[in-house]
This record gives structure tokens, sequence and C-alpha cells, in this order.
């Protein structure tokens, strides 16, 4: 998508006369020549890895009692260190496709390994600790290799430790558990940036959201509800205003941290208002006056103008996240309040002059942005 993008942009340039037709021809090979570019011979030789893994521990496991127990030992240890030895090699030669197939074959045998010596020798254990210790060793593997592929098998390894979580406990705190989620999120953004992986970042903060949303489940109430769109909102100022103390850390990740806090900001506005929509002031006279819903509408509204105010100039995602809770919560604030007063007709036609002013200031704010990034290239 960017090197279409990228592309359209340096002939639009050479036509112009801003940029000659031999540097947009050296600027689109060093992006093509770059290790993080999507290649679909990379994305074929992983998914080959992936189904040879699948493979090979099926075929083990299916002969597994016709194997002596010594034999079997050897051969998984053997197996995984030919994988490993062979992807080292490889890289030595500069083949990292290849290389990168071979590790996630070794990783997965690691851990198809692990759950077969534990039934063989009946080793006491359960399903989590074995998948924290095959998140640890993919991780392990990712920063002796440094290769972006095993960076998101380990993300991988850490949604499925979740979703293993989830599956037996998911209204437990089942001791120190609930804690690896966030943890292993700290663990893989420290990776993305050793190994320079910005595509597995997103494992990372779409398990913190997760993670988060799973909280409020566990607590689910108003208080609960603020909370989450206070930290939001908290995480989102301090990853954003210019003078924070994490903004030489966070110019380096990217769109990301400001895109993903205000995200949360988001979910937890909307649990806000489902909570006081379910009766969190049942007995309240204010109900009746639609005082709690106007209060959070405005707050709401004020987070979208902040998020495209500190962070919408430069950062898309967090602007176009910005315009749609906007627009949302104006249209609920409307079907809420107006569309009660003067009927279904009415509120479609307010509703339809409230998008109208919304649309009217996307433009202007459009153009803005459009002079800014202008008159800073001129300066």
């Amino acid at each position: 998508m960017y090197r279409g993008r990228l592309e359209r942009d340096l002939k639009i340039w050479v036509e112009k006369g801003l940029v000659d037709a031999g540097a947009a021809e050296a600027v689109l090979r060093e992006y093509d020549g770059r290790r993080t570019s999507f290649s679909a011979g990379r994305v074929l030789a992983i998914i080959a890895a992936v189904l040879l893994g699948l493979a090979i521990l099926l075929f083990v496991s299916a002969n597994w009692e016709a194997i002596p127990r010594i034999a079997r030992l050897v051969g998984l240890v053997a197996m995984i260190w030919a994988f490993y030895l062979g992807a080292a090699h490889l890289l030595t030669l500069g083949r990292s496709i290849v290389a990168s197939g071979l590790l996630i074959l070794g990783t997965l045998s690691f851990g198809g390994a692990m759950a077969l010596v534990g039934q063989m020798y009946n080793l006491s254990g359960d399903e989590l600790t074995m998948m924290l210790v095959w998140f640890a060793a993919a991780c392990i593997v990712a920063a002796l290799f440094r290769l972006s592929a095993q960076v998101v098998l380990a993300g991988f390894l850490a949604w499925a430790f979740c979703c293993v979580y989830l599956w037996d406990h998911f209204d437990q705190w089942h001791g120190v558990m609930p804690w690896m989620p966030p943890l292993m999120a700290v663990i893989l953004i420290a990776l993305v940036r050793y190994v320079d992986a910005p595509g597995a970042r997103h494992l990372a903060y779409l398990m913190l959201v997760g993670w988060f949303t799973w909280l409020f489940a566990r607590h689910e109430s108003l208080n609960t509800a603020i909370l989450f769109a206070g930290l939001g909102m908290a995480a989102f100022l301090l990853v954003s205003i210019p003078a924070s103390p994490l903004m030489s850390l966070v110019r380096t990740a990217g769109a990301a941290p400001a895109f993903y806090s205000f995200l949360i900001a988001s979910i937890g506005f909307f649990l806000v208002h489902a909570e006081i929509s379910n009766g969190s002031f049942e007995n309240n006279v204010w109900v009746e006056d639609k005082l709690p819903l106007v209060i959070v509408a405005a707050v709401t509204l004020a987070s979208s103008v902040i998020a495209i105010a500190l962070a919408g100039r430069d950062n898309g995602a967090v602007r176009y996240l910005a315009y749609f809770v906007f627009a949302c919560e104006v249209l609920y604030l409307a079907s809420e309040t107006i569309g009660s007063i003067i009927g279904t007709a009415g509120f479609f036609l307010v509703a339809g002059i409230l998008v109208a002013i919304a649309a009217w200031l996307v433009i202007q704010l459009e153009r803005r942005f459009s002079d800014n990034r202008g008159q800073g290239t001129r300066a």
C-alpha cells in the first residue's frame, strides 16, 4: 500500500520537476531493498515453514508409540538443533528468508517437543506454564537472530497464551497468570525496537487493549468504565503532549502509541455510555433530565477535539478515529435528546445538519493541516 502511494507521489513530483527521474528510481530501489518491506516470497516462505512444522509434529505424534523412548528424545533434540543451526548458517550466507522459515520450524518443534516429552515422562505442569516457556524461547531466539518473522511468531504465541487462559479462566483471577499479557506486551515492544520489526508492535498493543477490556468485564461498573476512559486519555496525553518526558521515545515508535491509547479512551467512553444506559443512575432524578448523558457526551466530544489538536496533523490514525468518535457521539446525543423531543423526522433533519457541520469542520481541519505541512516544507 505504502509503496504504491510512494510511487504515485514520485511520479507527480517528477512531472512537476521537483525530483528527477533517476532520483525517483533510486528511492524506489532503496525502499524495495529494505528488509522490512513487503515480500510475497517472504510471506509464502513463512507459511510453508508453518505448514511443514505442523506436518512434522503430526507425523511424529502419530508414530510416537512406535518409536523407542531414547530415540524419541534424541530425535526431538536433534531436530530442534538442526533447524536452529541451519538458520544460523543460512544467515551467514545472506539467505534471511529461508533462515526465517527454519527458525519458525525450530520454535514450533520446540513447543511440540515440550508437549510430547511431558506426556512421555508424565511431567507435572499445565498448559499456561508451557505456553510461557514456549514464548520465552521464541523471544530468546528472536533476540539472538534478530529476524522480524520470529518476533511475529512470539507475538502469536503471546496471543495463544491469552486464548488458553480465557478458555479456562475467563471469569477468574488465576494466580499471577493474568499479569503475564501486559508483561509479554512490554517484552514484545522491546523486541520490536531491538530487532526492528515494526509490524509486530500491533500484536502487543492489541493485546493490551484486549487485556484492559477483560479487566473491565471482570469488574463491570460505572466507576470502572470511568477509570478505563481516564487512564486511556492520561496515556494519550502522556505520549502526545510535546513537553512530555516520553516524547523523545515516542517519536521513534511511530503513530501506534497515540492511536492505541486514544482507542482505549474511546472504548472507555463507550463503556461509560453503556453503563449509564443500563441504569447506573436508575434511582436518580438526573436520568429524566439527561444530565449524566450530556456531561459524558461533552467530555467525549472534548476528548475528540483534544486528540485532533494534539496528534491530528501528523497522525492520520488518531485523526480519523477522533472524527469517527465525534460523529458517533453527535448522532447518539441527538438520538437521546433531540430525537425524544421533536420526533423521528425532526431527528433526521437535525442529525443531517449536525453531520454537515461536522463535515465542514473536518474539511477545514484537513485544509489547515495541509497548509501547515506546506509552510513547514518551505521553512
